[in-house]
């Protein structure tokens, strides 16, 4: 859709630099992430219990247990432990400011594309299939919508290439990952309400 039909506040901002979208898009990302890599540390490593030889005499270093972290098959140090936090917090009017310029940089590279699509929306994988087909999207594919209805998501719960989101959890991720945006009338005017005015 032309840009003049879209409000220039919201798709339609300059970007000078893309470092708020690096930043808006890192986050994104890093507030995904699972601190899932756990490492044992010396205490929790099976086995090495029996001093490996005695105290004196024998003319090598001391040790205590073979699960020294210094030794192979002991102990980690300051490796991770299940509990790490990669949580990045980004200011709001941040958030706001980089979806615009997100929206603003897809407008500009002709990926927008606003269309009614939920009043047609039906259950059936095919007729989805046939709607993509007929617009021309064959690659990455985002629908926005102002309601995740089950019909909408039952249609396009298997095809590979699409994702629908809500008007209101709209990311620079998503945006900037899709090569074809595709709003509904009812999700710019949710986007537009949402992004064109900041709060006081």
């Amino acid at each position: 859709m032309a840009t003049t039909k879209l409000a220039a506040d919201v798709f339609g901002v300059e970007v000078h630099n893309h470092e708020l979208l690096k930043k808006a898009y890192n986050a994104y990302l890093a507030n995904a992430r699972q601190a899932s890599a756990t490492t044992k540390q010396r205490g929790e490593v099976r086995g090495g219990g029996k001093k490996p030889w005695k105290q004196k005499g024998t003319g090598r270093a001391r040790f205590g247990s073979s699960r020294n972290p210094i030794w192979r098959g002991g102990g980690v140090v300051f490796g991770p432990r299940g509990n790490e936090n990669y949580t990045i917090t980004l200011p709001k009017h941040e958030k706001r400011t980089a979806l615009r310029q997100a929206l603003s940089l897809a407008n500009q590279a002709g990926k927008l594309h606003v269309l009614p699509y939920e009043d047609k929306v039906t259950a059936k994988t095919k007729d989805a299939v046939a709607f993509l087909e007929q617009q021309g999207f064959d690659r990455k594919t985002l629908l926005v919508a102002s309601k995740k209805t089950p019909e909408l998501m039952r249609s396009t719960n298997n095809l590979q290439n699409v994702l629908v989101l809500n008007a209101m959890y709209l990311s620079v991720y998503h945006i900037l990952n899709a090569d074809h945006i595709v709003l509904s009338p009812e999700a710019v005017e949710i986007v537009t309400a949402w992004l064109g005015k900041e709060e006081a």
